[in-house]
């Protein structure tokens, strides 16, 4: 009776473990965003990341993004300048757009793969002003649109990506 009763409890516990897991996994909710400049936007898929969970394991762990795909990691109250972002565990190089409060670019950095198994070893990106949210996306994304500070993100797109 022991027995049966401890493989009852084991697999009640296996049981609850992979609910757990199958939570951490759920996708993210995607929106459509847009890049606009002086010139043009650029329309884009992005992961929103908007919980503290989410925001901590944002892309680690991907091996490849879609060329216009990102994620969005939204905050619910300004961070200062010297926060920032890491790549610990990111397999993909990444630029990162940090965010003022109306979308605006305030800093772009570019970060790079952290091969490390200790995430004390891996540098950190800050982003030199207060932002709101940021946005990643591949590596030379920002530079190859000329996309740079004072352009913006506006999301959900509402008409703003104009062919």
């Amino acid at each position: 009776m022991f027995r049966v009763l401890l493989a009852t409890c084991a697999l009640v516990a296996l049981a609850a473990c992979g609910a757990a897991d199958a939570r951490d996994e759920q996708p993210l909710p995607v929106i459509e965003a847009c890049f606009v400049t002086a010139d043009r936007s650029y329309p884009v898929m992005l992961e929103v990341a908007s919980e503290p969970e989410q925001r901590r394991r944002g892309l680690m762990g991907r091996e490849h993004l879609q060329d216009n795909a990102g994620m969005l990691f939204e905050y619910q109250q300004l961070r200062p300048a010297d926060h920032g972002f890491w790549m610990y565990q990111t397999l993909i190089p990444l630029d990162i757009a940090y965010l003022g409060a109306q979308g605006e670019i305030v800093s772009l950095r570019q970060m790079h793969p952290c091969a490390s198994s200790r995430s004390s070893d891996c540098p950190a990106y800050p982003a030199g002003k207060p932002f709101l949210s940021a946005v990643e996306m591949n590596a030379g994304y920002f530079h190859e649109r000329g996309i740079g500070t004072g352009d913006r993100l506006v999301w959900p797109a509402n008409g703003a990506c104009k062919p």
